[in-house]
C-alpha cells in the first residue's frame, strides 16, 4: 500500500518500451541527453518561438511547405549529421541567440523527436537534459505528482548517458523531499547508474557509445557543452503540438 504523498515513477529505458496510449494523461519527461533535448533546451533559452518536433524527414517537409517565410528553420539529423537541405543539424553549439531567436523550428531527429511524438498525449510533456536538470526537478517537486521517464535511448537501445539522467532526476527529486518516491525496476536500475556514473559527466559521455561515436565524427565539443549541470534553466513544454519555454504544470484536483 503506498504512503500519503507517495510519488510512483516509472522509467522506459528506450523510446521503443514507450506506446503512445500507455502515456496518454500522464506527466512524461522525454530525455535525449545526446543532443535532442540539450539542442531543444538552448533554442528556447536562446529565443526560439517554439520547437515542433516531428517524427520523419517527410513530416518535416510537410510543415514547412505550410509555413512559409523566413522565420521557419528546418532543424535536425539523422545519424549524427545534419539533413541534407536543412538550416540546422542537432549540434546545441549551431543554435545561438543570433540564428535562432524569433525562430519557429521544425526538427527532426534518429530517437528524441520520435519519443516526444509518443509523449504528446500526455497530460504534461516535459524535455530534460542535464543542462536544464534543476529547471525540471524543481517543476515536478512542485507539481508532486507520479512521472514517467522516457530514456530516448539509441536506436531504440539502452544508452548510459540517457540513463544516467533519469538517475540524476530522481535522485534529485529524493533531495527535494518531494514526497514519497516509489520507484519500479527501471527507476532502481537508472539511480545505481547515477551513483556510478554521475560524479563526472562529462567522463561518463566520453566512455557512451554514442558519445565516443560524436566524437569521431568532429562532435566533440557537443560532449562538453551537454554535459554542464543547469547551464541552461529553461523548462521546454510540450502544447499543441510544440515545445514552447516555461509554462505552468496544473496539478490535478484532489479526490473526495
Amino acid at each position: 500500500m503506498a504512503l500519503p504523498n507517495t510519488i510512483r515513477i516509472e522509467v522506459f529505458l528506450s523510446r521503443s518500451q514507450a506506446d503512445e496510449m500507455q502515456l496518454k494523461d500522464k506527466n512524461v519527461v522525454v530525455i535525449d541527453v545526446l543532443r535532442a533535448s540539450t539542442t531543444i533546451a538552448t533554442a528556447l533559452y536562446n529565443g526560439a518561438k517554439e520547437v515542433i518536433p516531428v517524427s520523419s524527414i517527410e513530416h518535416a517537409a510537410k510543415i514547412s511547405g505550410n509555413m512559409a517565410g523566413d522565420v521557419i528553420l528546418r532543424a535536425g539529423e539523422r545519424n549524427a549529421k545534419m539533413i541534407e537541405g536543412f538550416n540546422l543539424g542537432n549540434s546545441p553549439l549551431e543554435y545561438t541567440r543570433e540564428v535562432v531567436g524569433g525562430k519557429s523550428i521544425i526538427f527532426v531527429t534518429t530517437n528524441g523527436s520520435g519519443a516526444i511524438v509518443r509523449g504528446r498525449h500526455a497530460k504534461h510533456l516535459l524535455v530534460g537534459a542535464f543542462v536544464n536538470l534543476g529547471t525540471v526537478v524543481g517543476a515536478l517537486a512542485q507539481l508532486r505528482e507520479d512521472v514517467t521517464i522516457i530514456c530516448s535511448g539509441q536506436s531504440e537501445n539502452f544508452c548510459l548517458e540517457d540513463a544516467v539522467c533519469a538517475g540524476k532526476i530522481i535522485q534529485d527529486l529524493k533531495s527535494a523531499r518531494a514526497g514519497n518516491i516509489e520507484l519500479d525496476d527501471a527507476g532502481q536500475a537508472v539511480l545505481s547508474l547515477e551513483k556510478g556514473y554521475g560524479k563526472n559527466i562529462l567522463k561518463m559521455l566520453k566512455q557512451s557509445e554514442h558519445g565516443q561515436f560524436l566524437a569521431e565524427i568532429g562532435f566533440g565539443d557537443d560532449l562538453k557543452y551537454c554535459a554542464g549541470v543547469d547551464t541552461v534553466p529553461v523548462l521546454p513544454l510540450f502544447s499543441g503540438n510544440t515545445l514552447r519555454a516555461g509554462g505552468e504544470l496544473k496539478r490535478r484536483p484532489a479526490q473526495a
